[in-house]
Parts: C-alpha cells; structure tokens; sequence
C-alpha cells in the first residue's frame, strides 16, 4: 500500500482482458488515494481481487450499510460482466467494543450475538438482491493471521508492547496520512482512539487489547486478549488476497482513521504492500442530515422493507452516484416504487405478449429483423449503458435516458400489435419486442434490478407493500371500486373524482380502462411538494400509466 509506488505500478499494470471491454469504453474509477479518476487497470491481467469493508455485528444493519453494500455490488456485477475473473472479500467484525457492550447489556455471549446478527444482515443483502461476495471471513476467525501480522509489525520496531497491550507507532510510518490528507495529530486520544496515557504518543492505536474480565480473548505472545479494530482488516484481506490487490472499499467515513491506519499497518508488515484504487461510498442523509441513533432519524434496513419491497429501495440507493450524499425520504423512496412498478408492468406486458405470440416467431436460427426506431433504440441503451457505468458508476444517469426510451417503446410497439397489420410488418414488431426485452434485461441484471422471480409476483409484491403503506388491503380497494362504479353510473362526477382522489392520496391510482377500473400503486399526490433529491441524485419521472 505504499503511496510512492502506486503510480508507478497502475503505469505498470496491464491493460484487462475482458471480452467486453473495448479501448472505447475504458472503465474509469475514482480514486480516492490520488483524488482523481483513472482508467482502471488490474494488476493480473483478466482477474480483479477486491476487499471491502464489511458491518460490525451487533445490531440489524441501517440504510448506510444498505449503500455501501449496494455500491460494491453494482461493481462486482459490472466487473464480472466486463469478463474479469473477480475474487471479492467482505468482512464481519465480529469481535468489537460495541458488540461485547451490546452483549452486556442483553446478557447474550458476543461472539453468539454477532453470529445472530451476521446471518440477519445476509437476509438483507439477499433481499437487496447482493451477491455473495467469494469470501466473507470473520474476525474470530482469524486470530492467528492477526497474531502474525502484529508480530511482524513488533519485528520491525512499527508496534511494542505495554502490559499485554500491543499499540502502533503512528510517529514511526513516514507516509501517514497520505490517504486522508490528515496530519498525525488528528488521530487524537478521546476522539478516534483510546485515551492511554502508557502511550508513547497519543495517536498510537491499539493493535492487541489486553483481556479484560467478561470479555471474550484469545492466547497471545503478548497474553490473552483480542485485537484492535484496523488489523483485523489488514490482516484478513492479506490472507486472502495478499497484500497487493486491486481494491479497497467502503464507506466515506473510514478514510480516517480506519483505512489510514490499515495502510499504516499493512506497510509495517510489508513494505511491497500495495492497493491500486481506494474507492469510497458518500454518506446517508435525512432530510439533509446525517443520520444517527442520536437524532433519531435513523432507519434500519428491515424497517425499510417492511413497507417498501426490497427492488424499490435497491432503485432508491443507485439512483444517485454512488460517491454522492444520498437524502432519504419518503418522496424518493415512493418514486422508486413507481419506478420499479411500471418498468416489471411493461417487462410483464411484454413478456405476456411474446408467450402469446411465440407461434408467429420464426426458428429459422437467422439473425431477427426489427424495425428502424428499435434497432435506434437498442443501439442507443447499449451505448449509453457502456458510457455511463465505465465512467465511475454512473448508475443515476442510466436509469433515465436510452432506458426509459426503451420502455417507452416498448409499450408503443405493444399497441401497434393491438392493429391490423401485415405479416411482415407484425413480425418485425414482434421480434423488435424479444430484442428489446433482451437489452432491458441485460441492463437490469447488472444494476441488480432483475427480479428473482416472476413479474406478475414481484407486481403482486409490489402492490402488497403500497396496500399497507396506505393502510388498507385489497378488499377496502375493491369494495371502493365498486361503491365508485355506482357513482359513476349514476353520473356523479365530481363524487368519483374526489373517491378516486381520496385512494390516490393513500398511493392508490385508480385507472378506468373500458367499463373496468383496475387499480395500481402510485407516489401519494399530498407529498409531491415534499421531494428534496440530492446532489447527484436523479428523480423518477412519472411513467405512462402501464
């Protein structure tokens, strides 16, 4: 990780071998080392191995570790489909001052509790659609890769020993701070570490803990105790990745002290210790403030899930760059709901529509013709999706565009189908559909927005959680759909607007199609005024009704 060598090895590196990249569409990152973005470049040609900073288990994880947990998925996903063979590695803290305090308190053994809590927080991930990272190692674990590593740093005079405590030598690593651009001095006792006045300076942090009555510990060279927040990440992301790899992530709140001390440390071990790209998540806000237990406006995932489906909210986190501040609210959050409504309604529509057509496809192996404006549109979201995610993510900026000009088409192709035509202009129509869909799907895949099962379910889903956001359940909508056809037989105009209007404020969009009035789920009108996107952040349009 030292900072001197790293320009010179990313000139070094290789250019990637992926199938799918082209010199056209480098891949470009920001990285947060040299505050710059630069084309990515692995150090093995055709594989990327990356660590990321994984929760402390103590609790059920929040929306922050939703975010950071969605960013990197986003770019596993696209890194695998670049064609890189990707080893990623998250962890679990599962040895910590807040876990045991939390096991105190509830009287539960720490390690036991963190175990609870890391199987709950790979619910989450699940739901939000994450993938399995390769690896996921937890600290306790690993105690004896930790061991060696603080006895390699002791070995070469970057850490020493205080009655069973083992502290680093802040002063002693030239290159401190390089990451953050914090002095030494930042890293102040009763702030970041421990006030310890046996320090030989007091931004030395703890590498091992001397054990403490109940508190769970490990035998040592030093004696029994349990190590210190940064090593345990040193250590386990060189077990399994060694200590030159691609990159490093996570939050934007542990540049400092966190990562500066892990690039402290892993320098001690190793002097070839190197990470090429440092890639970091901005912060959630509410209503434009940081959220914390403190203000209490502070939210954890399954909170969020239990109202809004998992997809919506997964739409919600990449729909503002991922290095952004990103405001939660319940506007944003509704619009993500709508949004993801109506792209599985025209996906679900034209699924249908193909099933129902699939007689008139040809299977004659030949390329399919399409007509002009879908092959324009292919070609566009195909572009568009290559420029915007090689260019650091650009996750908010292809949800609109090219994206929904294909859903948009789509739904346009779906009503020519309902008119008489010819043959071979039907046909064309047809295969312009399965085109389409196909190139929508990819792009889903990818942003982690393809549902795991049907359409009609997660429409089904979908319209479940805006029942109980509303408060009610689909007999209420039903029984008011038919009390409101009697109005309207009876030609009370202005009594079925205000019944209609009266659903629409819960997030119930009633929709007259014929003699049939069905009904789906809508961004409640009251809050329109309400919506504050952030910096970077894109609002959902309001979609044709599908």
């Amino acid at each position: 990780m030292d900072p001197s060598k790293q320009e010179t090895n990313q000139k070094k590196a290789s250019k990637p071998m992926a199938k799918k990249e082209t010199q056209e569409f480098q891949f470009v990152v920001y990285n947060t080392m040299t505050q710059q973005k630069e084309v990515f470049n692995p150090k093995t040609p055709g594989k990327v191995r990356m660590y990321v900073c994984g929760v402390t288990a103590y609790d059920f994880s929040h929306l922050g570790h939703a975010r950071a947990a969605v960013s990197f998925d986003v770019l596993y996903r696209y890194l695998k489909h670049l064609g890189y063979e990707v080893t990623y590695v998250r962890n679990f803290t599962d040895v910590d001052d807040k876990i045991i305090r939390r096991a105190n308190e509830t009287g539960e053994d720490p390690i036991s509790l963190s175990d609870r809590y890391c199987k709950e927080y790979n619910i989450d991930m699940s739901d939000l659609q994450c993938l399995s990272p390769t690896h996921e190692p937890r600290v306790s674990d690993h105690m004896e890769q930790i061991k060696d590593m603080i006895t390699q740093i002791i070995n070469k005079d970057f850490g020493y020993v205080v009655e069973g405590d083992v502290f680093f030598a802040a002063d002693k690593f030239s290159n401190y701070g390089k990451l953050s651009g914090q002095k030494l001095e930042n890293n102040r006792a009763g702030e970041r570490v421990a006030v310890d006045s046996r320090k030989r300076n007091p931004s030395d942090f703890a590498l091992w803990k001397a054990a403490k009555p109940g508190e769970p510990s490990w035998d040592s060279p030093w004696g029994p105790g349990r190590p210190g927040w940064h090593i345990e990440c040193s250590a386990m992301s060189a077990h399994y990745l060694s200590f030159k790899f691609d990159i490093h992530g996570g939050g934007l709140d542990l540049i400092f002290p966190h990562h500066e001390n892990e690039i402290a440390q892993s320098c001690a071990a190793c002097e070839e210790s190197d990470v090429s790209y440092w890639m970091h998540n901005g912060h959630v806000t509410n209503n434009n403030e940081k959220m914390s237990k403190s203000l209490g406006n502070f939210f954890t995932i399954r909170q969020i899930t239990e109202r809004y489906h998992p997809l919506a909210l997964r739409y919600f986190l990449i729909n503002a760059h991922y290095r952004s501040p990103l405001n939660y609210s319940v506007v944003q959050l509704e619009g993500a709901s709508d949004a993801v409504f109506y792209i599985y309604q025209t996906l679900k529509d034209c699924q249908d529509a193909l099933l129902q057509l699939q007689e008139e496809m040809p299977n004659d192996g030949k390329p399919a013709r399409i007509t002009p404006d879908a092959k324009e549109c292919i070609s566009k979201l195909r572009n568009e999706f290559q420029v915007k995610m090689s260019d650091d993510l650009s996750t908010s900026l292809i949800l609109t565009g090219a994206f929904l000009e294909a859903l948009k088409l789509v739904n346009n192709l779906l009503t020519m189908l309902k008119k008489k035509q010819q043959k071979q202009q039907r046909l064309l129509v047809i295969q312009s559909l399965k085109e389409i869909q196909n190139e929508v799907t990819k792009v889903l895949d990818v942003l982690g927005l393809q549902p795991p099962c049907s359409y009609n379910e997660v429409l089904l889903q979908l319209k479940e959680k805006a029942l109980t956001r509303a408060g009610l359940v689909e007999d209420d909508v039903i029984r008011l759909i038919k009390e409101r056809a009697e109005v309207r037989r009876n030609k009370d105009i202005l009594k079925s607007d205000q019944m209609r209007a009266h659903l629409q404020a819960k997030g119930i969009a009633l929709m007259d199609v014929g003699t049939e009035t069905i009904w789906r789920p809508c961004v409640p009108v009251q809050q329109d005024s309400e919506i504050v996107p952030s910096e970077g952040q894109k609002v959902p349009p309001k979609p044709e009704s599908a």
